[in-house]
């Protein structure tokens, strides 16, 4: 989509032909999946420690890791590309290399980086879509866990390899592991959208639902903040 008006007329055209309930990423039910077999451990002390992922739009990702204990910030932003088209209606194009990405800043004595993954996977998007999630299409809303080290990397890769080889999804998972060569934020209308538009048709059939599925599936790690 190339503007937030598009994306609502997508959303209209979801449900006036195809009905929401049955095309919408948001709307799916959501995917219960097992915790990684490879994953960080606790860490004895408070900290803060940095995740990107991407998997549709930026809007319903964020506002999933909002309501995640642990989580100290989720920012909506760009990554893959280069910092000169940084910019909501260049990405748009689907032509620039960024995907529409999510940072989220984590303590991880309180939440590891595979319960992060596994949200992700579980309820926050479908892992099965190539370059498109619900109404929106374009490498822009690309599947992509961006690493920023070792650790993370070997832990999203056994992740990815474990659920594919556990079946859980009808489709072989298409998310991307690949490294984090930097994170740009998002326009400030962009931010914290989906808390700030709740009567936005966009959010009522695409984003509302997944952070329902969050507490739904996870009330240990869902908080109402």
């Amino acid at each position: 989509m190339s503007s937030v008006p598009s994306r609502l007329f997508a959303t209209f055209l979801t449900v006036l032909f195809a009905g929401v309930l049955s095309c919408s990423a948001g709307n799916r039910a959501a995917t219960s999946i097992p915790g990684p077999a490879v994953d960080a451990a606790i860490s004895s002390t408070p900290g803060q420690q940095t995740a990107v992922v991407s998997g549709g739009c930026f809007w319903g990702i964020q506002a999933v890791f909002q309501h995640v204990k642990g989580v100290v910030s989720a920012t909506s932003g760009y990554s893959g590309g280069e910092a000169k088209t940084a910019e909501y209606e260049v990405v748009s194009t689907g032509e620039t290399g960024h995907a529409e990405s999510v940072k989220i800043v984590y303590d991880p004595s309180k939440i590891t980086y595979g319960q992060l993954l596994r949200i992700f996977f579980s309820v926050a998007h479908d892992p099965t879509q190539l370059n498109r999630q619900g109404p929106d299409a374009g490498t822009q809303y690309r599947s992509s866990i961006f690493y920023g080290n070792d650790e993370q990397k070997r832990i999203a890769e056994a992740y990815v390899a474990q659920l594919d080889k556990s079946k859980v999804f009808p489709s072989a998972i298409v998310t991307q592991v690949v490294p984090l060569k930097a994170f740009y934020a998002a326009e400030a209308y962009h931010q914290n959208y989906a808390e700030r538009h709740p009567d936005n048709l966009y959010i009522v059939y695409n984003d509302a639902p997944k952070v329902a599925h969050l507490r739904e599936q996870f009330p240990d790690l869902y908080t109402g903040k």
